[in-house]
């Protein structure tokens, strides 16, 4: 699969609420994820698919998220990647405080599977 076609199933299944599914279909067994920093005793950078899929299982039992879109994938010259732009409404379960947040995922596609996915957030 081309980046654009991994782009287009990985934003479909997120729309969906599917986004474990997602990184078991899509993602290489060597995956690398980078946050913009460590959180809950995670560091900011995780390799491999199990490491990731744990990672995304404490986001899903930590957090009750009441909606998220999915916009993209955005592409450009280079074959081998695509950002998605994720807008989600979400409460920590551990605040209760419901928030909107917004990120980017910049993905890097390699043997038509995601081998590297970095968050960006919107500050300020």
């Amino acid at each position: 699969m081309s980046a654009m076609e991994v782009g287009q199933k990985l934003a479909a299944l997120c729309k969906e609420g599917k986004g474990m599914e997602a990184i078991e279909t899509l993602y290489a067994d060597d995956v690398v994820s980078i946050e913009a920093q460590d959180f809950a005793g995670m560091p900011a950078r995780m390799e491999g698919i199990e490491a990731v899929k744990g990672k995304s299982e404490w986001w899903y039992d930590n957090h009750e998220i009441h909606s998220m879109v999915a916009t993209g994938p955005f592409v450009g010259h280079s074959p081998d990647h695509f950002i998605v732009e994720f807008e989600i409404d979400v409460t920590p379960k551990a605040t209760g405080e419901r928030s909107q947040m917004r990120e980017v995922g910049y993905y890097t596609v390699k043997d038509g599977k995601v081998a590297q996915e970095e968050f960006l957030y919107l500050m300020g």
